[in-house]
């Protein structure tokens, strides 16, 4: 299998080219300077440079932007959408390394985790956007998208344990009434779902057991 992983020298990033290293995946490291990675391959351009050319022959496209700045969080539509378009109409599916805000916490799905009370304020502007951003990339059915959102708790420096839960819509907890996991099992459950292609234009959630 054929993937490129976009924002690779991220902490997401990173791990996600990591995994599919492991697992004997042809990776591609897209970066806008040197690549500092285990990828064998490197596309140095700018995510917002990248054209249908640079991405043609690659199965699956992971998408692990990100950015916290208030100047610069309206950069999660623009950034997903311009990848949409260089990708409409094809067989290569995106990838996408979400926000967790967005999860639904009622089964009619009009309520989310950014709209409880204890939600913190200042992830709310972020939470906000990803999930403008979200919403946005459920119309687009010229795509075979597939949006990953990890646990409340995403823990950059979590252990790799090898394991995760599968879950869809709705905030979930495991066992121990908890949503954590760590970035490094996040990316055993990416790479999963690149290998399998089993939630095409769905949103999906992971978390630790």
């Amino acid at each position: 299998m054929k993937i490129a992983v976009i924002c690779a020298n991220g902490k997401a990033g990173k791990l996600i080219v990591e995994e599919a290293v492991k697992r004997g995946m042809d990776v591609t490291a897209v970066v806008r300077g040197e690549n500092k990675t285990s990828a064998p391959h490197t596309i140095s351009k700018d995510l917002f440079d990248l054209t249908k050319e640079d991405l043609f022959g690659f199965d699956v496209i992971i998408d692990a932007f990100g950015t916290w700045a208030p100047e610069t969080l309206h950069l999660h539509s623009e950034s997903l959408k311009h990848l949409c378009d260089i990708l409409s109409g094809t067989n290569i599916r995106l990838l996408v390394v979400g926000g967790a805000g967005s999860l639904y916490i009622n089964k009619e799905h009009t309520k989310q985790v950014m709209d409880a009370p204890d939600f913190p304020e200042m992830f709310k502007p972020l939470a906000q956007k990803q999930g403008k951003s979200l919403d946005e990339i459920r119309s687009r059915k010229d795509v075979k998208w597939t949006y990953v959102s990890p646990a409340g708790d995403f823990r950059a420096d979590g252990p790799r344990t090898g394991e995760y839960i599968l879950a869809g819509e709705e905030f979930t907890v495991n066992a121990k009434g908890e949503s954590i996991i760590s970035y490094a099992d996040y990316a055993i459950a990416m790479i999963d779902e690149a290998e399998k292609g089993n939630h095409i234009q769905q949103r999906i959630s992971t978390l630790g057991k």
